[in-house]
């Protein structure tokens, strides 16, 4: 028998992770609070809180580029089993949901026929002990229901070949499978050796620059009641005279008349607040925030140029392709496992992993091409097939082009 953690370390792990992808997703969700820093902030402008959508902008635009195709040389009919779980609804959601919180989890059952179904649970419902070499779950965690108080209900314990349920910390079921691996099937985002799990998208720099821009947003939105109502000033007025502060308004005329001396008073006006150093200074941090996210100036709200043609949202977004190349990769992988242990739930046999080895998942293009690009796409197609003859086919041209060919 394993020498497994058990559930209660896995309970604890996940408990040490929680608050993290929690953070996150409420970054994601625009519902952080701003940390004032300031000592001077007027005490009833204190309360402002604004909110910024810059976070979910870089979780999105990622996430949008990232679009499943489907998988080739598929002998053991993963494809079947996808599109039986609403594919396109559940590989999204556990692509969105691992770009927030670094990882996500799809929970494999099987249905009363024994056909399997999947679930996507995130980061902050599931945990596990993960194979460095397969990327699948030796052991692993979730929470499947919590009541109104957010505490777990239902609960899953996976090993190889076994998944238990648990209902107000009870084990009330036991469930058998034939799969090698936890039925618990992590999607990670950029792992690597130290981080297995991977990291989130919106990295601690995207948080401080967020918070940063939210204190600046926050700062001219109290100087400006300043901009719009400039500070006047009265010199010389007479201990004696009657003077209301609140009737010094816009649509109001003030009278002051001469003394018995024959002076007057000498009204002015300090000089009007500018909005302009608020506004360079959410420019500079939007800059780095871009930087961070590998997006632009123009994603963020900052209009630069006129409308630029396809080559050139290409051209300006090479980092953000990259990055979509690198989670095709990742993601990939991912979903080959969900795959394979679905196949054997399915099958009720336990498949050998290498039998698996061709089967090969397949991404629309990043930045599909507009219809000047496809000119070009057609001539480099044409000259590629005449050197080397059907070298590019339908396959390929969809993997260029995103277009899927009517002939069979």
């Amino acid at each position: 028998m394993a020498d497994y953690k058990g559930i209660e370390y896995l309970r604890r792990k996940l408990d040490t992770k929680q608050t993290r992808v929690n953070v996150r997703y409420k970054y994601y969700e625009m519902k952080n609070s701003v940390q004032d820093m300031s000592s001077i902030m007027p005490e009833r402008f204190r309360y402002l809180s604004g909110v910024l959508g810059w976070c979910a902008k870089a979780v999105d635009t990622l996430a949008d580029r990232i679009q499943f195709d489907e998988f080739a040389n598929d002998e053991f009919n993963f494809n079947e089993i996808f599109a039986g779980n609403n594919r396109d609804i559940f590989i999204d959601s556990a692509v969105l949901s691992a770009l927030i919180s670094s990882c996500s989890f799809a929970y494999i059952h099987a249905d009363s026929s024994g056909y399997p179904r999947l679930q996507v649970i995130d980061g902050a419902n599931a945990t596990g002990i993960i194979d460095p070499v397969t990327n699948m779950l030796t052991e692993g965690y979730a929470v499947l229901e919590r009541d109104d108080n957010s505490q777990a209900a239902v609960e899953a314990y996976f090993v190889a070949g076994r998944t238990d349920i648990y209902r107000s910390g009870r084990l009330t079921d036991s469930i058998l499978n034939a799969a090698p691996y936890a039925l618990l099937v992590p999607l990670i985002n950029r792992p690597d050796a130290k981080r297995p799990f991977g990291h989130s998208r919106i990295s601690r720099a995207c948080m401080s620059y967020t918070q940063t821009a939210l204190r600046t947003l926050k700062r001219s939105e109290v100087s400006a009641e300043f901009y719009s109502f400039p500070q006047k000033y009265v010199l010389g007025l007479s201990e004696e005279a009657e003077f209301n502060n609140r009737m010094a308004t816009i649509s109001s005329f003030l009278s002051f008349e001469k003394d018995e001396d024959g002076d007057r008073p000498v009204l002015g006006q300090f000089q009007q607040q500018s909005m302009t150093p608020y506004n360079e200074q959410l420019r500079t941090i939007a800059s780095l925030f871009a930087g961070e996210t590998g997006l632009t100036l123009d994603d963020l709200g900052f209009s630069s140029e006129n409308p630029s043609s396809v080559e050139a949202i290409k051209a300006s977004h090479e980092n953000l392709r990259l990055t979509a190349r690198k989670a095709q990769r990742t993601f990939g992988s991912g979903l080959l496992n969900i795959g394979y242990l679905s196949a054997c739930v399915r099958d009720k046999y336990t498949y050998d992993r290498q039998a698996f080895s061709d089967v090969k998942p397949l991404w629309l293009p990043i930045f599909e091409p507009d219809a000047s690009a496809l000119s070009g796409v057609g001539d480099a197609i044409l000259k590629i097939n005449q050197a080397v003859p059907d070298y590019l086919g339908a396959r390929n041209i969809k993997a260029l082009t995103g277009i899927e060919s009517d002939g069979k």
